[in-house]
């Protein structure tokens, strides 16, 4: 039985996975809270790894925020890269382990538009976010050649599951609260992933590494997320409103600044479709994605 550590285990990852991956591996966490069997934080510190690791799954990173602050900006680029590369000054002083596997995001590619995006896509994520895990990603690539370590990079899409943070977190929340509006018949379509499916990737990942962007195969719509999201809150669909009455509330937004509750940004994200390629991990992984509108439960 493969021996994982796992960091960033106490956030929606792990608490998503934990439970399937204690079925098939030998796993320890390594983290910020007590339940974690190595407390540290990566960001500042080169852990002590005294036991000798197979695999690492490093899905610790920071996420979900807009920087407002330069110091919330470098703290992007502290947790994604630095926390990487202390994490692997760790493993070069006790055990190098066999295979690598590093939880990216799409947003490296830098995009808020497109369909079908492969990995070949250039890099060109400009956020904090982004370019700290482009960095990260850069890092782990020269590191595992050099040290013979097998590397999968996962880019997963927005990503599905019990209590979901971010964007369809705020999805849930609108509905749930009645603060939601659909725009536009919510016809864009936006690609999804199970968040089980990252751990019934690890055993393919683990002997073949590779690049892959992960999301299932449906590119669901806006409206059926929010049709799925409002049954299960046994609500009512939300209302959608014409695109014009949205754009002239985003342009009263762009006015108001941080706060409003959307922007021309937030409509064009809302509104334009942005969804992934994920043939490459069908192929080379032998992988068929979970049907997210068949499997997504909120709770």
């Amino acid at each position: 039985m493969n021996k994982i550590l796992f960091t960033g285990a106490s956030g929606f990852l792990g608490n998503n996975l934990k439970p399937l991956l204690n079925k098939l591996y030998n796993l320890k966490t390594l983290g910020l809270t007590d339940n974690d069997n190595i407390r540290v934080n990566l960001a500042t510190t080169v852990p002590e790894i005294k036991a000798p690791f197979d695999v690492i799954l490093h899905a610790a990173g920071k996420a979900h925020v807009v920087p407002k602050t330069e110091a919330e900006k470098k703290a992007f680029f502290d947790v994604n890269y630095q926390g990487t590369v202390n994490l692997c000054k760790a493993l070069e002083k006790s055990s190098v382990p066999s295979a690598f596997i590093f939880i990216s995001t799409v947003a490296v590619y830098g995009l808020e538009t497109g369909e079908e995006i492969t990995e070949e896509h250039p890099l060109n994520g400009d956020s904090p976010y982004a370019l700290s895990k482009i960095q990260a990603e850069q890092f782990l690539m020269e590191w595992c050649k050099k040290n013979n370590v097998v590397l999968s990079i996962l880019r997963p899409s927005l990503i599905a599951g019990p209590n979901p943070p971010g964007n369809l977190g705020a999805m849930i929340q609108g509905i749930q609260t009645g603060r939601y509006l659909s725009i536009a018949g919510g016809k864009a379509r936006k690609s999804v992933l199970m968040v089980q499916d990252i751990a019934h990737l690890l055993p393919a990942l683990i002997e073949k590494g590779g690049v892959y962007n992960v999301c299932d195969d449906s590119q669901p719509t806006f409206r059926e997320l929010e049709a799925l999201i409002a049954q299960q809150l046994n609500k009512h669909a939300p209302l959608s409103i014409p695109y014009w009455l949205a754009k002239s509330m985003a342009l009263a937004g762009d006015l108001v600044g941080k706060g409003a509750p959307i922007n021309s940004l937030k409509l064009s994200k809302i509104t334009e479709s942005l969804t992934f390629s994920n043939e490459k991990a069908k192929r080379e992984l032998n992988w068929q994605p979970l049907n997210v509108l068949e499997n997504f439960k909120i709770k």
